[in-house]
């Protein structure tokens, strides 16, 4: 968003941008807008797999995955209260909007919404089960940019 006439108002943007801590690195939405990425939310959910781009689900199918961490797939991904509002409010800022994540998908995962199951219908079953993929949920063994938030299709190696 560009505003020359708003000066002021752009300075602001700008400040409460870096105090948040957002890093210089950014995911883009549906819309090919640019979403920051929060340092918080890349060092708690990166450090167990790739850290999902918020903009993958509706808000609701975030809330439910925030709210049950401690059960969160199978594993105890608690966080303190201060980490849990941090990572929220910044996720419910950057849910999906757009037409393909509109619909929540079961089990709030994002290898079960629509748009997933249609990107990904040429991948055999076999593929999944590669020692070096183990699931669909493994964004990086295939897409070679998954942790910058890059998953063109033109940066995709198969393992074999």
């Amino acid at each position: 968003m560009f505003l020359p006439h708003r000066p002021a108002l752009l300075r602001t943007l700008i400040a409460s941008t870096a105090c948040l801590g957002y890093a210089h690195n950014a995911l883009a939405d549906g819309n090919g807008r640019s979403v920051p990425l929060l340092p918080l939310y890349q060092q708690e959910c990166a450090s167990c797999h790739v850290a999902y781009p918020p903009t993958l689900m509706p808000a609701a199918s975030w809330s439910r995955i925030l709210s049950n961490l401690p059960r969160h797939f199978g594993t105890d991904a608690s966080l303190d209260p201060a980490s849990l509002k941090t990572i929220s409010t910044w996720v419910q800022a950057h849910a999906g909007t757009y037409k393909r994540v509109s619909d929540e998908p079961a089990q709030d995962r994002i290898t079960r919404t629509a748009w997933f199951e249609r990107k990904h219908r040429e991948v055999s079953p076999a593929t999944w089960k590669l020692p070096a993929v183990k699931s669909a949920a493994n964004c990086g063994a295939c897409h070679t940019k998954a942790e910058f938030g890059d998953f063109n299709e033109h940066n995709v190696r198969i393992p074999r």
